[in-house]
C-alpha cells in the first residue's frame, strides 16, 4: 500500500479514475446503442431490423461499463454514492426502467408474431428515450450541484434534451460505419440533424460549468491555466468542423472514411468528460464532499483494488472480443422461429 506514497491519496485518486473511465466507455458506446433506438421511428420497416442487428452483439456488454461505475462508487465512495442517488433517485428510477423495457424489447420483438412486432419496436424507442432523457437530466443536475430548484430543473431538461439527441447523432455515426446502402444514406442525413443538438449540448454544459462556483471559473480563467485548457475548446471546434466536412461527402461508393464521423464524436465526448472532469476535481459531490473526504478506509479500497484489477480487465478483453468478432457491415436479422411457423403453415 505504501508502493505510491500515501494510501489515502494515491486509492481514492485511482478509484475516481476508474470510475470516470468507466463513465466515459459507457457513454460512449451505450451512447450509440441508446441513440440507434432513437431513431427508430426515423427508419423503414425494413431497416428496423438492421438497426437493431448492428448493435444485436454490443448493447449487453455496452451496458457492464455502468454497472461496474456505479457498483465502483457505491464501494469506494459510500457517503457520495448515498447522496447522489438520493438526490437523483427519481431519474435513476426512470432510467432503469427504461433500460429494462429496451432489454425486454430487444428480445421480444425477435420472438414475438410479426403482428406485434410494431409495438415492441415503439417500446424499444420508449425505452432508449426514457435512459436518455433521465441521463441527460442527471448530468445537469450533477452540473448544478444536485439541488433542486427551478432554474436547475430547467437547466437539467434542456442538457437531456441535448443530450438525448447526442446520443441520436452518435447512434447515426455508428449507423454510418457499420450499414450500407440506402440505410447509410439515411444515416448521413439523420446525423447532419443531430449534429447540431450535440453542439448546443456540449456548448451548453461548457458554459454553465465555470459559472456554477467561483472556484470552477478561477480554474477555468485563471492563468497559466486558462492557457494549459485552451487545446480542449480548439480540438472541440476542429472535430465539429471534420464531422460536418465528412458528413458532405459521405456515403461514398467505396466506404472510405465511412467511421470518420463516429470516431470524431467519440473523441468530442472525450474533451468534454476530460473538461467537466477537470472543472470538479476533487469533488465527487460538487462543491461538498471530495473523493478523499467520502473514501473508504484504504485498507478496503487496497482490497477492492485486487478484485478491480481482475474484473476490469474480464470486461475489458469481453468488450473487445465482442467488437473482433462482430466486425464489419451489420447483416440482416433473422427471426427463426417466425420462419419455422411460415414454414409449417406452408406445408
Amino acid at each position: 500500500m505504501e508502493l505510491f506514497g500515501d494510501p489515502a491519496v494515491w486509492l481514492p485518486w485511482t478509484f475516481a479514475a476508474l470510475m470516470g473511465v468507466s463513465i466515459l466507455i459507457y457513454v460512449i458506446l451505450d451512447g450509440f446503442d441508446l441513440g440507434v433506438g432513437l431513431l427508430m421511428p426515423l427508419a423503414d420497416d425494413d431497416e428496423k431490423d438492421r438497426l437493431v442487428a448492428s448493435i444485436g452483439p454490443f448493447w449487453d456488454a455496452n451496458e457492464t461499463w455502468l454497472v461496474l461505475a456505479i457498483g465502483l462508487l457505491l464501494v469506494a465512495f459510500p457517503p457520495a454514492h448515498g447522496i447522489i442517488l438520493t438526490a437523483l433517485y427519481l431519474p435513476v428510477f426512470i432510467m432503469l426502467v427504461g433500460l429494462i423495457l429496451r432489454g425486454v424489447s430487444f428480445e421480444f420483438r425477435a420472438k414475438a408474431p410479426i403482428a406485434q412486432k410494431p409495438k415492441w419496436n415503439a417500446a424499444f424507442f420508449v425505452g432508449s428515450l426514457m435512459a436518455s432523457m433521465s441521463q441527460g437530466f442527471m448530468l445537469g443536475m450533477y452540473v448544478m450541484g444536485l439541488t433542486w430548484t427551478w432554474a436547475h430543473v430547467g437547466f437539467a431538461m434542456l442538457t437531456a434534451i441535448f443530450l438525448t439527441v447526442g446520443y441520436s447523432f452518435i447512434g447515426a455515426a455508428w449507423l454510418i460505419g457499420k450499414t450500407e446502402g440506402r440505410l447509410q444514406s439515411h444515416a448521413v442525413r439523420w446525423a447532419k440533424g443531430g449534429i447540431w443538438g450535440l453542439i448546443l449540448g456540449i456548448g451548453a454544459i461548457s458554459l454553465a460549468t465555470p459559472f456554477v462556483s467561483t472556484r470552477i471559473f478561477d480554474k477555468w480563467f485563471s492563468l497559466p491555466e486558462a492557457l494549459y485548457l485552451a487545446p480542449l475548446p480548439i480540438v472541440s471546434a476542429a472535430l465539429v468542423a471534420y464531422i460536418w466536412w465528412e458528413l458532405r461527402n459521405l456515403p461514398r461508393s467505396d466506404d472510405r472514411r465511412a467511421w470518420g464521423p463516429f470516431i470524431a464524436a467519440a473523441t468530442l465526448f472525450i474533451c468534454a468528460f476530460v473538461g467537466m472532469a477537470y472543472s470538479f476535481y476533487p469533488y465527487v459531490v460538487p462543491e461538498k464532499l471530495t473523493i478523499y473526504e467520502s473514501a473508504s478506509a484504504p485498507e478496503s479500497l487496497f482490497i477492492i483494488l485486487i478484485g478491480t484489477l481482475w474484473v476490469l480487465p474480464a470486461i475489458l478483453g469481453y468488450t473487445i472480443l465482442s467488437y473482433y468478432i462482430f466486425r464489419g457491415k451489420a447483416s440482416d436479422l433473422k427471426y427463426d422461429i417466425q420462419e419455422q411457423v411460415a414454414n409449417e403453415e406452408a406445408t
